[in-house]
C-alpha cells in the first residue's frame, strides 16, 4: 500500500510540474561499450514509474496464484480429513462386526489424513493378523513406525500382540524384554509378558515381574498368587528336568521362607522327590509341611512312600487322629499305611472306620484284601459284593435319562 501511495504522489507530481518543466527537461546519457542511450531526465522518471508498476502487478499476480493454490490444497486437505473421519468410524463399526477385511481397507485408507493415522495402521495391522496376511501386517506396521517417529511404544506393544497371535512366541519374548525396558509397568507390556513367559516357559522372568504386577493391581492378590505359584512349579520343573533330584534339592534349600511355608509347592517338590527315588526326603518335606499346617494333598501323597520309616508316619498319622478327629482321608490313610507294613488287622479297622463315615470303591477294595490276608474269606465276599453294588447304583444314577416333566 505504502509503494501504490508513493507512485500516485510521484505521478501527480510529474501532472502538476511537468509542465512547468517541460522546456527545461535536462539530458541523461547511458553509455557503454557498443550502446550510447539518449533521453531526457522526464522520460526517464516515467520509465521508472512504469517499471514500478509492472514489478507490483507481478507481485500481485504472483500472491494471487498461491494464495489460490493454497486455498485449493486447503480444500482438498479439508475433504480427505472429512473423508478419513467417516473411514475410521465406518471401520470401527466393522469392528464390532468382526468384518476385519472392511477394518483394514477402512482404516488404511486415507489414513495419514485420520486424527490419530498412527492408530489407524496400528488397527490395520491388527485386522491384517486377524486375516493371516502377514505382508500387510509389515507394511501397515512400518507405516505407523514412520509416523510415530520418537514415541514408538504403542508400534511395539501391537507388534508384540501380533507376534503372539501369530504364536510366535520366541520372538514376542524379545520383544518384550525390550518393551520392559522402556516401560517397566505398563499394564498393557506386563499382560504381554506374562502371556510370552508363560509360552516359552521362562518362569524366573514371570516371577521377576510380578512385585510390578502387585504395584499397579493388575490382578487380584489370589491372582497373582496362583501365578507365583505356576511360575514356582514351573522351576521345580526344570530343575529338576536340568540336574535332577541334587539340582531340585539345593534349589529348595536356597529358597526363602515364604517359599518352604507354601504347602502347595511342598506337594509338588515331593512328587518330583518320589518319582527320582527319594522317599526320604519326601517322608521330610511331607511330615515337615504337615505338622506346620494341616494339608490334605500332602496326606495323599504319604501312601506313595515306599522303603521309608512307616512307624514315623503311622504315629503322625493317629496324632493328626486325635487333633482333626477321624476324618474318612486320615483313616484310609492309614489303612494304606498298615497294609504296606503287613498290619492287616490295623489296616481292617481303619477301612472300616473310614467306610463308616463315607462310602469308597478303594476303601472297600483294600478292606477285602485286607481280610482275604487274614483268612475271613466270607466277610471279604460281603464287602466285594457291596462294592460291586455301590458301584452299579453309581452308573445307573449316571446314566439314567431325565424324566420328562408333564
Amino acid at each position: 500500500m505504502l509503494k501504490i501511495l508513493l507512485l500516485f504522489v510521484v505521478l501527480i507530481a510529474g501532472i502538476i510540474f511537468g509542465p512547468l518543466l517541460a522546456g527545461h527537461q535536462g539530458y541523461v546519457l547511458i553509455q557503454t561499450d557498443d550502446w550510447d542511450i539518449e533521453t531526457s531526465v522526464t522520460s526517464l522518471v516515467i520509465m521508472f514509474v512504469l517499471l514500478q508498476l509492472a514489478l507490483l502487478l507481478i507481485g500481485w499476480s504472483y500472491r494471487r496464484f498461491i494464495g489460490t493454490g493454497s486455498k485449493a490444497y486447503s480444500w482438498f486437505s479439508f475433504r480427505k480429513r472429512n473423508r478419513a473421519r467417516k473411514q475410521t468410524s465406518m471401520a470401527l463399526m466393522k469392528l464390532a462386526e468382526g468384518d476385519f477385511k472392511e477394518v483394514e481397507k477402512l482404516m488404511s485408507r486415507n489414513a495419514d489424513y485420520a486424527e490419530q493415522p498412527v492408530v489407524n495402521y496400528l488397527l490395520a495391522a491388527e485386522a491384517a493378523q486377524q486375516r493371516g496376511d502377514e505382508f500387510r501386517v509389515q507394511q501397515h506396521l512400518e507405516r505407523a513406525a514412520e509416523l510415530a517417529d520418537t514415541n514408538q511404544l504403542p508400534v511395539d506393544i501391537t507388534r508384540v500382540r501380533i507376534l503372539l497371535a501369530q504364536n510366535e512366541n520366541h520372538a514376542a519374548r524379545t520383544g518384550v524384554d525390550e518393551l520392559l525396558n522402556q516401560a517397566p509397568r505398563h499394564p498393557e507390556v506386563l499382560r504381554l509378558a506374562e502371556v510370552a513367559y508363560t509360552r516359552t516357559a521362562a518362569w524366573q522372568a514371570l516371577l521377576d515381574i510380578i512385585p510390578s504386577m502387585q504395584k499397579i493391581a493388575l490382578h487380584s492378590d489370589d491372582e497373582l498368587a496362583q501365578l507365583r505359584q505356576k511360575a514356582y512349579i514351573g522351576i521345580m520343573g526344570q530343575k529338576m528336568s536340568e540336574n535332577g533330584c541334587d539340582g531340585l534339592k539345593n534349589w529348595w534349600k536356597a529358597q526363602p521362607r515364604k517359599v518352604h511355608h507354601d504347602n502347595a509347592l511342598r506337594v509338588v517338590l515331593a512328587e518330583h522327590l518320589i518319582e527320582c527315588n527319594d522317599p526320604d526326603t519326601a517322608q521330610t518335606i511331607i511330615l515337615d509341611g504337615i505338622k506346620r499346617q494341616y494339608d490334605e494333598r500332602l496326606i495323599l501323597l504319604l501312601p506313595r512312600l515306599k522303603n521309608t520309616d512307616a512307624n514315623v508316619i503311622m504315629k503322625v498319622l493317629n496324632t493328626l487322629i486325635k487333633q482333626h478327629g477321624p476324618t474318612p482321608l486320615l483313616n484310609s490313610t492309614l489303612g494304606q499305611i498298615a497294609m504296606q507294613q503287613g498290619q492287616w488287622a490295623k489296616a481292617e479297622e481303619a477301612f472300616r472306620n473310614a467306610l463308616k463315615q463315607r462310602p469308597d470303591v478303594h476303601d472297600f477294595a483294600w478292606l477285602a484284601d485286607a481280610l482275604d490276608k487274614q483268612k475271613k474269606s466270607e466277610e471279604s465276599a460281603k464287602v466285594r459284593k457291596d462294592a460291586l453294588l455301590m458301584t452299579l447304583k453309581k452308573d445307573s444314577v449316571i446314566f439314567e435319562e431325565p424324566k420328562k416333566s408333564k
